[in-house]
């Protein structure tokens, strides 16, 4: 096991409450694992020495909402809402038939080409999700493949109901065959709680039936006006409410008094053209905010998480520490990988180690510089893999 040391860092967030954000640092990487971090005057001995020069250093993005296991092109879609149409959930069947007819290579080559790219710009933690097939054998197939590219996996075969299906008959097949064939790929169940898609009592039986399956819960909720979905992400415990965009007062105080994060993805409601998320209102109550890319060939069609935290600093009120945090921690806490032995999006002892090295002196340059590649190195466990 050789060991890695990162040092001359002139800016280092670590997320983690006893340390803070340092100041002239250093990490020690061993293996898979943050081994130490402290003053760089201080820094022990290690097998290999890289000196950043001053750059800021993070936590890897975790990007903790994407849906990459798709074919297919939706780029006609997009240019119709620049010309004013409303994006509906129903455009989703357009991805799902492409999907379906594409061979596994096909989406495991365009699952990869993804991944590279979020790699690239310092994801080091990434979710996605099914949903593009809506079959039981489609759905499978696509938690199977994701399954050894990504870190985290779920199920959202209740992501819209397929032309030609009862609504009632698909329902019963996501909670029973489809969730039972599907459960042992995937460690988390969604639900697109949304018109369009899934109503509330939908929804319900969604969530109590993957959590008698022993998955943990998200819900997609709130994204095209006010609904019921954070109300039922707070009811079942789940991880994450994800959208955000459409909460009344009770929904924000129903967040404050639950551990659901609400992760927000302002890609997405910049490209359908919705309102962005009060993340000031829910950040002030006291909620766990996470942020997202919600990468998909869709609605958000993005994997830059750099954009996202820009977006959030510039457009939605939030100081640049509070986005980067919402945007590494946050996602973390969002997958329930923040604790313990091998966290993620946080560096100290025991952690993941894995790393983003800006091209820049300080984390303000993210919202300062938008829109410009500041990432310089990434190392994800352990391994410089930029």
């Amino acid at each position: 096991m050789t060991s890695t040391l990162i040092t001359g860092i002139g800016e280092l967030t670590t997320n983690d409450e006893e340390l803070g954000t340092l100041t002239d640092a250093a990490l020690v990487l061993a293996g898979s694992r943050v081994e130490w971090v402290g003053a760089a005057a201080r820094a022990p001995e290690a097998d290999e020495r890289v000196d950043v020069e001053g750059r800021a250093v993070l936590p890897g993005w975790v990007d903790s909402h994407t849906h990459l296991l798709f074919a297919g092109d939706r780029s006609a879609e997009f240019a119709a809402r620049l010309a004013g149409r409303p994006y509906e959930a129903s455009g989703i069947a357009v991805t799902v038939e492409a999907t379906r007819a594409a061979p596994d290579y096909a989406l495991v080559a365009n699952l990869r080409r993804l991944v590279r790219e979020a790699v690239a710009q310092g994801t080091t933690c990434l979710e996605t999700k099914t949903g593009y097939g809506l079959t039981v054998g489609d759905e499978t197939r696509a938690a199977r493949l994701a399954g050894g590219l990504v870190d985290e996996v779920t199920f959202l075969g209740a992501h819209v109901v397929p032309p030609g299906w009862d609504a009632d008959d698909y329902l019963r097949l996501v909670c029973g065959e489809m969730l039972d064939s599907v459960a042992p790929y995937v460690r988390w169940a969604d639900v697109f709680c949304e018109r369009g898609a899934f109503d509330a009592d939908a929804a319900k039986e969604v969530l109590t039936a993957a959590a008698e399956a022993g998955l943990g819960l998200r819900v997609h909720g709130n994204q095209l006006g006010p609904g019921p979905g954070v109300r039922l992400a707070v009811e079942h415990g789940a991880a994450s409410v994800d959208h955000c965009t459409y909460l009344t007062d009770s929904d924000v105080d129903a967040l404050a008094d639950s551990d659901t994060v609400a992760t927000l993805l302002p890609a997405c409601d910049l490209s359908t053209r919705q309102p962005l998320p009060d993340a000031r209102a829910l950040l002030d109550a006291g909620v766990t905010v996470a942020l997202a890319s919600n990468c998909n060939p869709g609605s958000s069609y993005t994997t830059s998480m750099a954009f996202c935290v820009a977006t959030a600093v510039l457009q939605m009120g939030m100081t640049v520490e509070e986005a980067v945090r919402a945007a590494t921690l946050g996602g973390a806490r969002a997958l329930r990988r923040h604790r313990g032995e091998g966290a993620v999006g946080v560096l100290r002892p025991g952690a993941r180690a894995d790393v983003h090295v800006l091209d820049a002196p300080s984390a303000v340059h993210l919202a300062y510089r938008p829109g410009v590649p500041l990432t310089h190195a990434v190392w994800r466990k352990g391994r410089r893999v930029r």
